[in-house]
């Protein structure tokens, strides 16, 4: 049978590939961004509690009310914005989800949504699957900064959303006092354009930086989603559980597309979330500090190799620099270093619509326990 592909573009994702290249060469795994440690004790005791008090079968499609409440009163606690928990929190079965649903909700076709290389790869195929068509912009290919010039050219009159990260994935890169005044020229000058802000690494911010995010500034709030992953914050991706934040007329539209998707999520992970974020707020509040730890720890350890280690604001990757190793271009490098030295990275060419030329960057993941970051040391010492 043949069909027309609705998605020519996409194979099977590079995380994928890489993951099971890891698993058949016994390479130690940097690549695709999971933590190897145990979720938090009592996130875990919440859980089994809420099994063991029958709370197993579907949640309220937008989920259940403590947790849309906790989370307004953490995201004012954190933002001083608290959103409405009946009108304008959504909870998705991880933050891909409600990028999805929120792409779908208001991209018809036709219409352009403005992304910024490099984007993580979930993006492009939601814009597709909505008829959409997504417009690369380059960030810096050194700083990974925003030309906010170059931004603003790649506005039209089919323009509809404007979808941006922060901290980045794959960078670490962070939006900072003058992207936000940026952001809200732009709003400003281009009233048709809605906003996506892909917040899933919020508490993970380093060397005393504030995460800027979307809700802080109302005029920004007004036109956005904002999204975020309890799986990152919580160290269990493996639940997919997120959320989206907007306002009450694009809340009735994103909820339009999530009834449909998946309706509702994995209930007794929500009502652990619920407690977890009402009694233990000091585990997102100490989160950065937590990650800051490993990020100097293992930037310290790659300078004994040849690797160079770039600056690392936010979030758990570490890009670096292999020039001094190898010219292979990125993927052909991942999988020698997997194959020949045993150890998986990531490629950053698979979150270009149009690599840099020239550009020799990896990205590690440094959410990991010391034995496996010491393993990987040991084995990348030799390059």
């Amino acid at each position: 049978m043949r069909i027309d592909t609705k998605l020519p573009k996409v194979g099977t994702t590079i995380f994928t590939v890489m993951s099971v290249l890891a698993a058949e060469h016994g390479a130690v795994n940097l690549g695709q961004g999971f933590p190897d440690f145990e979720v938090p004790v009592p996130l875990r005791e919440a859980l089994a509690r809420a099994m063991a008090e029958g709370k197993n079968q579907y949640a309220h499609m937008a989920g259940v009310p403590p947790l849309r409440k906790a989370i307004a009163d953490k995201t004012l606690r954190c933002y001083g914005h608290r959103p409405d928990p009946e009108t304008e929190i959504t909870v998705t079965s991880g933050a891909s989800e409600a990028i999805f649903d929120a792409i779908a909700a208001v991209v018809r076709p036709g219409e352009e949504v403005i992304v910024l290389d490099p984007c993580y790869d979930c993006y492009e195929p939601a814009i597709d699957l909505a008829g959409g068509r997504a417009v690369h912009v380059p960030l810096d290919s050194q700083t990974f900064a925003v030309d906010w010039a170059a931004v603003r050219a790649a506005v039209t009159s089919k323009t509809r959303l404007f979808m941006f990260n922060t901290p980045h994935n794959p960078s670490g890169a962070m939006f900072d006092a003058n992207d936000i005044g940026e952001l809200k020229r732009f709003v400003a000058d281009f009233p048709h354009v809605l906003l996506l802000s892909d917040e899933v690494y919020e508490h993970i911010v380093f060397d005393g930086r504030i995460h800027e995010s979307v809700l802080r500034y109302p005029e920004l709030a007004a036109r956005a989603f904002v999204i975020s992953s309890f799986g990152k914050t919580y160290h269990c991706t493996g639940w997919k559980v997120g959320y989206c934040v907007a306002p009450a007329a694009l809340t009735v539209e994103f909820r339009k597309v999530h009834q449909y998707n998946t309706f509702c999520t994995f209930a007794p992970a929500q009502w652990a979330f619920a407690e977890m974020i009402e009694r233990h707020p000091e585990h997102y509040d100490e989160l950065g500090a937590f990650y800051q730890a490993k990020r100097d720890r293992f930037a310290a350890q790659l300078a004994t190799t040849k690797l160079k280690a770039l600056p690392v604001p936010g979030g758990y990757f570490q890009l670096v620099d292999y020039s001094a190793v190898s010219d292979l271009d990125d993927r052909a490098f991942c999988r020698w270093l997997t194959i020949e030295k045993g150890v998986t990275a990531i490629p950053l060419s698979p979150f270009y619509e149009t690599p840099p030329t020239g550009q020799r960057l990896a990205r590690l993941c440094f959410a990991k326990n010391e034995a496996t970051l010491d393993a990987a040391i040991e084995r990348l010492a030799k390059l």
